[in-house]
């Protein structure tokens, strides 16, 4: 575990400090909870994502304010961000935290979301389970916020089979996440307890495949790509779809799943019916989280 740790660390090169955990779920609620939300707190996050994104904010009691994306990267939505802000702050609820996503690989506009963040001084959460490999101005996904995940479920770019890490800033933040996420066990002779832990580390046998998977991390980031320049090219001619892509020099997307958008709805599902028909797999993008019956009472700020 120590040793993947250091791989990951290595390949990050931001001089910050990884911990192995079983999910990235599990590194989003420790995240949280390191950031100190409290039930009855709000915490801002990405509509457009799955719920695994937003169920940590509820195990805590605190309640998801969700926020629409913007068009160029399917990402938070800067400007419908400072608005929920200042909203929420007029209604004496100013949120704990932040929780971008870079989804599907794709990098938000961390510039924009962080300097919001800044303004308003509250805390980033960086949401980069699916964007190992991806980039924003040179710079590697997952060292942006003040606490970052990662996934390595069976389907992300790189896999221990299950599990995910939180990326921090300082080794005493990493610290505190290893020990709650080992039952909070007091340094004693005895077992003590003075807070409540978590059974959330990694175990040594899923650290060893993801030592193996790291080797071929940048591989599996260039098969990805590939076949996104795949669907470019295939789609190029094609007006009524439009491809998933950076929008410019400053995004590098490991293109964990490509992703197209059709003129309508209707034209979807006779693509999708017409794939399953071949036994071939599509899917709709993620139903966005304010959609969602679990959280059709949360507050939610865009279009």
């Amino acid at each position: 575990v120590n040793n993947f740790e250091t791989d990951l660390e290595t390949y990050l090169n931001q001089n910050v400090f990884v911990g192995a955990l079983s999910s990235g779920t599990a590194a989003l609620h420790l995240g949280l909870i390191l950031l100190e939300v409290k039930p009855g707190d709000e915490v801002i996050c990405q509509s457009m994502t799955f719920s695994a994104s937003a169920n940590p904010i509820a195990y805590l009691g605190a309640t998801p304010v969700f926020i629409d994306s913007e068009i160029e990267t399917w990402n938070m939505c800067p400007i419908a961000l400072e608005g929920a802000i200042k909203d929420r702050i007029s209604k004496g609820k100013k949120p704990k935290a932040i929780i971008p996503v870079h989804l599907y690989g794709m990098p938000a506009k961390m510039d924009e979301i962080r300097a919001i963040a800044n303004q308003y001084e509250i805390p980033i959460l960086e949401d980069s389970a699916e964007a190992l490999g991806s980039s924003y101005k040179n710079q590697k996904c997952g060292t942006f916020g003040d606490i970052a995940v990662l996934s390595f479920n069976g389907n992300k770019i790189i896999t221990t089979s299950g599990g995910g890490a939180m990326v921090t800033p300082t080794k005493e933040l990493k610290d505190k996440a290893v020990f709650l996420s080992t039952q909070a066990r007091d340094n004693a002779p005895h077992y003590q307890h003075s807070e409540i832990g978590y059974n959330y580390r990694m175990s040594n046998i899923c650290a060893g495949i993801g030592r193996g998977q790291m080797e071929v991390l940048d591989q599996h980031v260039n098969f990805r790509r590939a076949n996104h320049q795949f669907y470019n090219a295939l789609f190029s001619k094609i007006d009524e779809v439009e491809v998933l892509t950076e929008p410019n020099s400053d995004f590098y997307s490991n293109h964990w799943l490509s992703a197209i958008l059709l003129a309508s709805y209707e034209q979807r599902e006779a693509l999708r019916l017409a794939f399953e028909a071949e036994n071939i797999e599509t899917r709709p993008l993620w139903k966005p989280m304010h959609l969602q019956p679990v959280f059709q009472n949360a507050p939610y700020y865009g279009e």
